[in-house]
């Protein structure tokens, strides 16, 4: 192994240009890659931020016992579809109305009674934030006899489940195409290394050394120089993601960057195609020698 290592390091002190040249294009091939996983996550990020406001709205009659109403809410918080479950009383809701609602602020300054009901506000835990979940919801809702009226704008949740199926199918095959791509370019910069020691690799054979033996160095450089690379292509991705967020004003969004895990993925993606990369290359010639 020592002498493994000692040949990798060896080879980029002989060779600095074409080992600087293979780390910036793999970095650059993971850079793009890179920035297209930015744009989906923070593209997730706000459908999710969506999705945080469906909820179902159960409306009550009015004269409904609060017994009724606390048994109720206390079953419906039960619901494995169900996150939390707010009573607004007709007081607080014409509040709320009378603030939300410019337009008929006027018109609910001078009402003689209050015309809008008390209702039951349940919010739906992340992954039944769907038509479908909720529309199971508000079916059970519905079979509560103080329960008037039962709604979630289910229009409005349809296109947002509609939205999120599509950018999921769009977000894999770009970024299918994208990780093509850039096994191909580290592919390529890998073979150009090998094709460059095409002599010593022939030589070797020519003394006996084993195949194992003469793919030990270059499986080791190229999962090095992709290591490498995925670092660069993370700084790089940390530079255009600050740049872009201050061009917008840090205060008017809210974006994300790769979480610590994501980056020492991305890190390892980097090195299992360096490493990939080397071993299809040497291969190929080792068998045309």
């Amino acid at each position: 192994m020592r002498l493994v290592t000692r040949e990798v390091l060896l080879s980029f002190r002989r060779t600095p240009l074409l080992s600087s040249l293979s780390v910036a294009a793999i970095a650059f091939a993971l850079f793009t890659t890179g920035l297209y996983f930015l744009v989906s996550l923070n593209f997730r990020s706000a459908l999710e931020g969506l999705a945080e406001r469906v909820e179902v709205v159960a409306f009550l009659m009015r004269g409904t016992p609060a017994e009724s109403v606390t048994l109720a809410s206390q079953d419906i918080a039960a619901f494995p579809e169900v996150e939390s479950v707010d009573f607004v009383s007709e007081d607080q809701a014409l509040a709320r109305a009378r603030v939300e609602l410019e337009e008929f602020r006027e018109a609910y300054q001078d009402l003689a009674t209050n015309p809008l009901p008390a209702s039951l506000e349940i919010r739906l835990k992340p992954p039944y934030r769907t038509a479908e979940a909720a529309g199971a919801v508000a079916d059970r809702l519905a079979g509560y006899p103080f329960i008037s009226d039962v709604r979630f704008g289910r229009d409005w949740v349809q296109r947002l489940d509609r939205i999120r199926r599509l950018a999921t199918v769009v977000q894999l095959v770009i970024g299918l195409a994208f990780a093509l791509v850039a096994v191909a370019t580290i592919g390529v910069t890998i073979r150009l290394t090998v094709l460059q020691r095409a002599r010593e690799i022939a030589i070797m054979r020519l003394v006996g050394a084993t195949n194992a033996f003469i793919r030990s160095p270059f499986l080791l450089e190229g999962a090095l120089k992709g290591l490498l690379g995925g670092v660069l292509a993370l700084l790089l991705c940390w530079a255009s993601f600050s740049a872009f967020r201050t061009g917008l004003g840090a205060e008017l969004v809210d974006l994300q960057f790769f979480s610590g895990g994501e980056m020492l993925l991305m890190a390892g993606f980097g090195t299992l195609l360096g490493l990939v990369g080397s071993l299809l290359s040497v291969g190929r010639h080792l068998k045309a020698v």
